[in-house]
């Protein structure tokens, strides 16, 4: 009987041992992991793939992109899914830095919360992301936005590097992405004063919003933060917090980083696994992931 084998194609100098282990756990049997890969290598390497082992081999057969860049990855994936030749077809699953499972994760919860406590839907909503200029704060934007509600991927340094994301990534998936710059105290309370969705996806260890600063989010409905690493990224929300009330700010309820990354731990294991169990190649992107995620919580 022939072993499940997962081919993990990274444009980065490493592997992730996070996928590395998730894959392991979901099931396959041989892992190979593949580092510093070219855009125009994934056609090539994907044919050797799918040749080699018969039609009823690539059913067990099955391809990993990750990296830290979301349109690379998307590439990458087109790629691969141009170079199948029927019935030598196996599935493809891009989750750059797990930036794709832990969005999708982050969203859910946000979307779920904002259900349950407010009665609002994501297209009822103005959201901000905080650190939406990085792999996981821009594939939450895009989601947020291709789901309805009016999204600004807010940068740290720079109104012109927001701005020039937005732009591209609206062109590539038809989202409605704007961008804002809040570098302090002073442009984080202005974009904060009607804005009733929160999302934190800077980096780990870094506080974004004070109790001081979100105080001044009258509107605010639901926040969720993903850093995990003290000081977390909204201050009064714990890493457990799965629909919790905010003190700073009456009303709204607060969503961390533990509740989001079981989430995305389950998502990811349940992408995993189906393209085990496919009758059919899948080829799974940021939006496969946030169908399931909504299915999970």
């Amino acid at each position: 009987m022939k072993r499940s084998v997962l081919h993990m194609l990274d444009p980065m100098p490493n592997n992730s041992p996070f996928d590395v282990n998730m894959a392991v756990d979901a099931g396959f049997d041989v892992l190979m992991p593949y580092a510093n890969v070219k855009l125009d290598s994934v056609y090539g390497l994907t044919q050797d793939t799918i040749f080699s082992r018969g039609p009823s081999g690539v059913k067990k057969t099955g391809l990993f992109i990750g990296g830290r860049d979301m349109a690379l990855a998307i590439e990458m994936l087109k790629a691969a899914k141009d170079a199948m030749i029927p019935p030598f077809e196996i599935s493809v699953f891009a989750d750059p830095s797990g930036a794709f499972t832990t969005a999708a994760a982050l969203v859910a919860c946000v979307e779920k919360e904002l259900k349950t406590k407010h009665n609002k839907a994501l297209k009822d909503c103005k959201a901000l992301v905080f650190g939406g200029t990085g792999p996981v704060g821009i594939a939450t934007g895009v989601i947020a936005s291709l789901a309805g509600a009016n999204t600004v991927l807010v940068d740290h340094l720079s109104i012109h590097t927001a701005d020039d994301i937005a732009k591209e990534y609206n062109r590539r998936f038809n989202s409605q992405l704007k961008g804002a710059k809040a570098g302090n105290k002073e442009e984080k309370i202005a974009l904060l004063s009607d804005v009733d969705i929160i999302f934190c996806t800077a980096k780990a260890g870094i506080q974004v919003l004070s109790t001081e600063v979100l105080k001044q989010a009258l509107q605010l409905k639901v926040a969720g933060d993903v850093n995990a690493v003290p000081p977390l990224g909204i201050e009064g929300i714990k890493s457990n917090d799965f629909g919790v009330p905010l003190a700073a700010v009456e009303g709204a309820v607060g969503v961390g980083s533990l509740a989001v990354g079981n989430i995305k731990y389950r998502l990811q294991q349940r992408l995993l696994k189906s393209m085990l169990t496919t009758k059919k190649p899948l080829y799974l992107d940021f939006r496969d992931a946030f169908v399931k995620a909504r299915e999970i919580v």
